[in-house]
């Protein structure tokens, strides 16, 4: 589904992400760890063609992601603020993405419809603007419009940052049932270790920019994690 070869984001002298080869098939959902500046956004960001690998590429369903557009009507993501427009109040941001995405107005309700437990009452009908709402609220109305239309691949990048355990939980069940019934791939980074394992089918960790562990998860998967952030010389730096 997603394969990397020989990635490399340098910034001057800097070489901030560095992967030879990492394949994530259809399906699996997929973990990403590691210390601040460890290299993970900027993954995700050469995943979504954001930034431009300065050697290698990423390809997804064979499509090289810096060489053509042509991945991003089956990929989807949210990985920050910054991708909402904030003078929009939800109802009409989803609208807008849907129609990005050749949804209708009827199919996006349906879709919101699905996440009423998820939204608790606080992110539609508010009469606010997503710029007014809450950093979780913001939150949710990012994650819930990386769902629209369908995607095959769904990138999400600290998606339990600024939620209330409720919502946490919640979100989990959500990422879970997209893997397992509907075979999209997620790829979620996170600084909880548990969170990301109760998800993830594989963890990948990141150190430096590079991969230090690739771990199909088991039992045995959190305390692992645990014991190599406790006892090893982990650097971090500032992530471009």
């Amino acid at each position: 589904m997603i394969k990397v070869r020989d990635i490399s984001k340098t910034y001057g002298q800097n070489t901030v992400l560095k992967i030879g080869s990492l394949d994530i098939p259809k399906g699996q959902s997929f973990g990403l760890v590691g210390n601040n500046g460890a290299g993970k956004t900027t993954l995700f960001s050469l995943l979504l063609d954001l930034i431009q690998p300065t050697t290698g590429y990423i390809s997804s369903k064979g499509i090289k992601v810096h060489e053509s557009e042509d991945w991003k009507p089956f990929t989807s993501s949210f990985i920050d603020e910054s991708f909402l427009i904030g003078y929009l109040t939800p109802e009409e941001y989803f609208y807008f993405i849907g129609d990005l995405r050749g949804q209708n107005k009827a199919d996006v309700d349906a879709l919101l419809a699905q996440f009423e437990d998820f939204f608790h009452g606080e992110v539609l009908n508010q009469k606010k603007y997503l710029r007014d709402l809450s950093k979780g609220n913001q939150k949710k109305a990012g994650i819930v419009a990386s769902f629209i239309g369908n995607p095959e691949i769904i990138i999400l990048d600290e998606p339990f940052a600024n939620l209330d355990p409720t919502t946490q939980i919640r979100l989990k069940g959500i990422i879970k049932k997209l893997s397992e019934d509907n075979q999209v791939t997620v790829l979620v980074s996170s600084h909880d270790l548990m969170h990301v394992t109760e998800v993830s089918d594989r963890i990948v960790v990141l150190n430096k920019g590079e991969v230090v562990k690739d771990i199909e998860t088991s039992e045995a998967t959190l305390k692992e994690l645990e014991t190599f952030f406790a006892g090893s010389d982990i650097t971090t730096f500032e992530e471009e």
